[in-house]
């Protein structure tokens, strides 16, 4: 049985994106993304997958949920419901669910495991959020606190959860 994981970096205020690109830069949280999510699927819906700066992420079985299969996503699986998009990742050990926000609401119904990046901001300008989080469903297994630096804006929180039993 797959472990189904939600990966996603959010701001105080739950944004997640203002005109299909992420509102900060933010190399660790990269990399962290990167480390999680390489040998694995990821399952994102067509405007996170166009937002790809070179395309399909490498090392990575890539699923796009999408009502228009027949586009032709290169290097990629599409898929018009997350039902066909688990069928694909049957054989996968875990699966990350990487935006975006109907990607992530329908996700939130089925996760097991949650990755979250809290960056310590309100963005009012935003247009995308991250759906809200019942926490009382969540247990916080890993808390990494992080302040401002020369490469990051922002304090910011790695946070892991599972989903309680």
């Amino acid at each position: 049985m797959s472990t189904i994981s939600i990966i996603a970096a959010l701001s105080e205020n739950n944004a997640i994106g203002k005109k299909q690109q992420l509102l900060w830069h933010m190399p660790y949280d990269m990399k962290r993304f990167k480390e999680l999510t390489t040998g694995h699927a990821v399952v994102m819906g067509r405007k996170t997958f166009e937002s790809l700066p070179k395309g399909a992420l490498p090392n990575r079985k890539n699923i796009v949920l999408t009502t228009l299969p027949e586009a032709g996503f290169v290097d990629c699986f599409a898929c018009e419901s997350m039902h066909d998009a688990l069928d694909i990742c049957e054989k996968e050990d875990e699966i990350f669910m990487i935006g975006g926000a109907m990607v992530y609401k329908q996700a939130l119904e089925i996760a097991d495991k949650m990755y979250l990046t809290r960056v310590h901001h309100v963005f009012e300008d935003a247009d995308t959020f991250f759906p809200e989080i019942n926490f009382d469903e969540w247990e916080e297994i890993e808390c990494q606190q992080f302040s401002a630096d020369e490469k990051h804006i922002y304090p910011y929180t790695f946070l892991t959860y599972i989903r309680k039993k």
